[in-house]
Parts: C-alpha cells; sequence; structure tokens
C-alpha cells in the first residue's frame, strides 16, 4: 500500500489539501467559507488544531496545520469534514440556494462512486497532506497558500482577500486567530 499523502506523524506540521467532489464552486458563497472560518475555530479550540496558514478558494481549502500533542491530526481533519459537509447540506436544502439541485445531485452522484460513503460525498477522501520538513518548503508553502487568490484574479493584494491567513500575516489581524509561522 502506498504512504504517498499519508499523514504518518501525526503531530508533524502539513501542508493540506481539501476538495470539493468534482470542483463544484461551493465557496463562491459566503455561508459555506463562514461555516468553514466557524470550524477552523471550533477545532483550534476543542480538537486540538493547530492552524498556521489557510485560503478558502471557490471549490477547495489549502492550509497548513499540525495536532497539539494528545490529539491526532487524522481525527481531526475526519471530523472537521464530517461536520462541514453536514452543515453545508443544510445549507444547499435551504430554498435561498438556487444551485441546491444541481449541487445536490453531483454529491449524490459522488457518493455513488464509494461504498464508504452514505447518500451524499461533498469533500474527496484525499488531503493531500505533504509534512513540512524544512523553512524553505514552509516558506514555499506558504506563499502558494497566500498567492492563490492573486493568481485566479481575486485580489490584486493577498491581504486584502478576507477568506486567507494572508492579512494575519501582513496586517497583523485576520477573520480567525491563528498561530504564526516563524
Amino acid at each position: 500500500m502506498s504512504t504517498g499523502y499519508k499523514i504518518l506523524d501525526q503531530n508533524a506540521l502539513f501542508y493540506l489539501t481539501f476538495q470539493i467532489v468534482d470542483w463544484v464552486d461551493i465557496f463562491t458563497r459566503k455561508i459555506y467559507k463562514d461555516i468553514v472560518i466557524e470550524s477552523f475555530s471550533y477545532c483550534m479550540e476543542h480538537k486540538g488544531l493547530n492552524l498556521y496558514a489557510y485560503v478558502i478558494m471557490s471549490n477547495h481549502i489549502h492550509l497548513i496545520a499540525s495536532a497539539r500533542e494528545g490529539f491526532a491530526l487524522s481525527d481531526i481533519i475526519r471530523d472537521f469534514k464530517k461536520y462541514t459537509a453536514k452543515q453545508f447540506l443544510e445549507e444547499i436544502n435551504k430554498p435561498t440556494e438556487s444551485r441546491n439541485d444541481w449541487m445536490l445531485k453531483r454529491f449524490e452522484f459522488a457518493a455513488k462512486r464509494h461504498k464508504r460513503n452514505s447518500e451524499f460525498q461533498i469533500w474527496t477522501h484525499e488531503n493531500h497532506a505533504v509534512e513540512l520538513v524544512s523553512n524553505k518548503f514552509i516558506d514555499q508553502k506558504l506563499n502558494y497558500i497566500h498567492e492563490n487568490p492573486v493568481r485566479a484574479g481575486i485580489v490584486y493584494k493577498a491581504e486584502d482577500y478576507m477568506y486567507s491567513s494572508a492579512s494575519n500575516y501582513i496586517l497583523g489581524e485576520g477573520i480567525i486567530n491563528l498561530k504564526i509561522l516563524e
């Protein structure tokens, strides 16, 4: 069995990517991004998550994270994805979501392709976990995360994108408090 992209050291520092199945652009609406932010906050306070950097793009999230001593990063990710998927489905089923029929069909189709799913699958099973083992590699991934909205043409300056930790690093504040990498 391959060990590529697996979390072997549960307390190491990792660069992670969480992707929505079929690249569905769920995060084009504020409510879904806010669910992610609230869940990050909860996981940091109650689940042992150390969050160092993140960006929420239209259909995926990049982050740099680790687990505090006594916690397992794999468990935190599992709980995060399970909770956010449930919250997303609640929002999708509201009459205010004009894309609900299309999105539910995509998520239902994705669930049928994997026997470990129930009725809907929102997140892919892969987390693309890459252990960060050098300062150079950490800097590279941190810059990649923060420049993502700039490369996508969403903002001119990384710190102007609300759903990113770039403002935490550049301005000293952001919409979520996180640990700053030195």
